[in-house]
């Protein structure tokens, strides 16, 4: 299956500056192998100008029980368990079919820091159950909401917009300058549109012409594959 990317890099330089100033040229960390970065249409919000409208809060009235902690990965994760990486699996053969996204590669980028190019796991609970959790890149600029993953078969598809919503504002009271949401290039992007402050990288300048980039994704073949 084909994946948007326009051009590809692989650093050596992990310095938060180097790594803010790839993101800010429309690059991303990928999951392929450290220092591995592509570029493609990338999707970020300006965190200066996010707050939330109705849609926003009727998602965080929905899963009001729902709490984000932060886990913070000097990697590898002390209190790693398979569990983890079974959730994930079970999720994206699930969501977007089997072989997508495998067991041993969630967990080479929680445990091993010479393969991972992240260093946040968010956790999420409800009731003190885990839902979910999401693997993202931090520094004092920006967070990058990468692979998030929870049980489909117990919690409704809100709960995904009410775990990117909470991450979205657990990075705006930190002070963070960006949010970056990933590619946007399939149809089944649409839910990363609903944000304000959004702004999309076409390969050269970021834009803000939402509605432009609504119907560039509509009219995409891509299909989901890293």
């Amino acid at each position: 299956m084909a994946y948007l990317i326009w051009d590809t890099k692989k650093i050596n330089d992990f310095s938060p500056d180097e790594i803010s100033g790839l993101y800010n040229k429309g690059f991303v960390f990928t999951r392929k192998g450290k220092g591995e970065m592509y570029r493609t249409r990338s999707l970020r919000i300006d965190l200066s100008k996010f707050s939330t409208h109705t849609k926003n809060k009727r998602i965080l009235r929905k899963t009001a029980d729902l709490q984000l902690q932060t886990k913070q990965l000097p990697l590898p994760i002390a209190e790693y368990n398979w569990q983890i990486h079974k959730l994930g699996k079970d999720y994206y053969d699930q969501k977007f079919g089997e072989n997508i996204f495998s067991a041993s590669k969630i967990k080479e980028l929680l445990t091993d820091s010479q393969k991972s190019n992240y260093n946040l796991l968010l956790c999420y609970t409800e009731k003190e159950s885990i839902v979910g959790y999401v693997i993202a890149y931090q520094n004092d600029e920006m967070i990058h909401y990468a692979y998030p993953f929870y049980d489909l078969e117990k919690y409704f598809n809100h709960y995904g917009m009410g775990m990117m919503l909470r991450a979205i504002l657990f990075a705006k009271e930190s002070g963070r300058k960006y949010f970056y949401l990933g590619s946007v290039s399939r149809p089944a992007d649409i839910y990363k549109l609903y944000f304000r402050g959004l702004e999309w990288n076409d390969g050269q300048v970021w834009r803000v012409d939402i509605e432009f980039l609504k119907g560039l994704i509509q009219e995409s073949k891509i299909s989901y594959d890293e």
